[in-house]
């Protein structure tokens, strides 16, 4: 059974949607900036890419919009993108499902419902609280617009959970349990306790001076990564369904590969091992093809970028058999549990436009990450497979292979 996908959607701090958000990643751009969600000052980081000018009132009633979080509201935005671009209106919403992804949810709600019940005692928390902090009910509140009555899975595993969420829905249609399922994933923790909690782990890049080029993968002079938000939505169907209804494919799924480290909680294994590992399985999926493009996961932190190019090299055998690889979070920073999938329609409008993205700020060459990283302008290439990693805090990974259908 084949695994096509038919409808996207994304949005994070390079555009409300899926073709001005990519347009401005070609052409360069970032949407770092100093935080407006909260006042940074006295936090060590104080950059972040916040998505900026959205209305949550446009995508939900107004009486809805105070019950979902944040991360809740940026999914929904993509999944009806993604709906709409599937052109999908006629469904049997029993064999339809959602899988769902975010790294940590509700972060922001959980922060305020702390304080309050510090401040003004447990009878003043809001009866929403917990729906809205929950990462599923990024899933619930989908499915319950499109009315999709299928499997409802959600996919946390930190900033690879985007990715997880694309092999699970790939493996449910696999398994015969669905017909169709929707890929959402959201994040929204640009708060006090997130930027926090990161800049306490010295995770953070500190370049508040110059939040545009605070974000460099891969680069010599990286100092952290950027934390981002957005939301992202695939449409995955079988093959013969799409074909059928005459529905636009974006691309098929050859192969996915999934790996645990078990090293460390947050640094990655050595040398890459468990992330070429996850690499490996989905490329011996996909049959060894000749792969034309790697979004990388590409932090801007020191090991993750040294590793990952480690990696790389060990699946193709050498430097120079190496596809052209690169990381977009230099523009939309590291949006966390939604990165693998905002990264996977980064990937698939690439192929599409046969335009391979840029790694901006690649300004310093690091003796340690010594591939083709697309430096700072895109590159018009013939794009037929590709290649999209994530890898999370615990030593989690996901990887997934994309290939166009002709």
């Amino acid at each position: 059974m084949r695994v096509v996908v038919t409808g996207i959607g994304m949005i994070n701090a390079m555009g409300l949607n899926k073709d001005e958000a990519f347009k401005n990643i070609i052409e360069g751009k970032t949407g770092i900036s100093i935080i407006t969600h909260f006042d940074p000052e006295g936090f060590g980081s104080q950059i972040a890419g916040e998505v900026k000018g959205f209305d949550p009132k446009t995508i939900m009633d107004a009486k809805e919009v105070k019950k979902a979080d944040r991360f809740i509201q940026l999914g929904l935005a993509a999944a009806k993108e993604a709906m709409a671009d599937s052109g999908l209106e006629e469904y049997d919403n029993e064999r339809f499902g959602i899988s769902a992804a975010s790294g940590i949810g509700g972060l922001p709600v959980i922060e305020k419902a702390s304080v309050i019940v510090e401040t003004r005692g447990p009878r003043r928390i809001s009866p929403f609280f917990i729906p809205s902090a929950l990462v599923n009910m990024l899933g619930g509140f989908t499915s319950i617009e499109f009315g999709l009555k299928g499997p409802n899975l959600a996919s946390v595993t930190a900033c690879a959970a985007g990715t997880h969420a694309i092999t699970e829905a790939f493996k449910t249609i696999k398994a015969g349990m669905a017909d169709k399922m929707m890929v959402v994933a959201g994040e929204a923790c640009i708060c006090p306790v997130g930027v926090g909690g990161f800049a306490a782990m010295k995770a953070l890049s500190t370049r508040n001076d110059e939040p545009e080029k605070a974000s460099r993968p891969f680069d010599a002079k990286r100092d952290g990564f950027v934390m981002g938000e957005g939301g992202a939505c695939l449409i995955l169907e079988k093959y013969e369904d799409a074909v059928n209804r005459g529905a636009k494919i974006y691309a098929e799924i050859i192969g996915i590969g999934e790996s645990g480290d078990a090293n460390h909680i947050t640094t990655p294994a050595p040398e890459g091992e468990g992330a070429y590992r996850a690499m490996k399985m989905a490329y011996e999926m996909a049959g060894t093809p000749k792969i034309d493009y790697i979004n990388a996961h590409g932090t801007s932190t020191k090991y993750n970028d040294m590793y990952e190019t480690m990696a790389i090299k060990k699946l193709f055998g050498s430097k120079e058999k190496c596809p052209p690889v690169s990381s977009t979070k230099g523009a939309t920073g590291h949006c966390l549990g939604a990165a693998g999938t905002i990264e996977a329609v980064i990937t698939l409008m690439a192929m599409e436009n046969n335009i391979m993205p840029p790694t901006i700020n690649y300004e310093y060459p690091d003796p340690d990450c010594d591939l083709d990283y697309i430096p700072n302008e895109a590159r018009k290439a013939e794009i037929n497979v590709a290649m999209s990693n994530s890898f999370g805090f615990g030593g989690t990974n996901g990887v997934v292979i994309f290939k166009k259908v002709r």
